[in-house]
């Protein structure tokens, strides 16, 4: 039962953030302006099998798997336009939920080449799902919201952190980070 507060709670707090678009006044024509937002949602992948250290491409333990799961779960009330991941098992494997009940194709995307200039151009106006790795994922996150404002690589046994970046065309973006276990 806290369980399923807990993500309709968060729910609420994603459908807020996802929800926003405000309206501004062009003072030379007095036509409304609309401030396009960019929402970026930037999750680590689930956990990992690391039985096989020799493996640089494993799949998800059964905790990880139902991670997985938990993130569809929190983002049931987010429309997402696009889902991506990089091109490694576990992250596709994390994101595979979301995308499945979006109705979404994951796209791949460079993990070496972050916020490339035709990344930046398909999402655009649209409200993104990006599943990286504990040393892409706050990095991705900094060059999206256009400064350092995480310095830190994800620890290693922390699968829980969200980062929520929104970027609008009158420059005033947002940046925050959730935890979610």
């Amino acid at each position: 039962m806290t369980q399923n507060i807990k993500y309709l709670f968060l729910s609420l707090v994603l459908i807020a953030i996802s929800c926003q678009q405000s309206p501004q006044k062009n003072i030379e024509t007095a036509q409304p302006k609309f401030d396009q937002i960019s929402t970026y949602y930037f999750i680590r992948h689930a956990e990992k099998d690391t039985t096989d250290r020799e493996n640089r491409n494993p799949r998800l333990t059964e905790e990880g798997k139902q991670r997985a799961e938990n993130w569809k779960n929190v983002f049931t009330a987010v429309d997402f336009d696009a889902i991506y991941s990089s091109d490694f098992i576990r992250t596709k494997a994390t994101a595979q939920p979301t995308a499945q009940s979006k109705g979404l194709k994951i796209e791949i995307y460079d993990h070496t080449k972050l916020n490339s200039e035709a990344f930046k151009k398909a999402t655009k106006g649209k409200k993104v799902l990006v599943v990286g790795h504990t040393n892409t994922t706050p990095y991705f996150a900094n060059a999206v919201y256009g400064e350092e404002y995480f310095n830190n690589d994800i620890d290693e046994a922390e699968h829980g952190k969200l980062f929520i970046v929104q970027v609008h065309s009158n420059g005033k973006n947002s940046i925050q980070q959730l935890t979610i276990n």
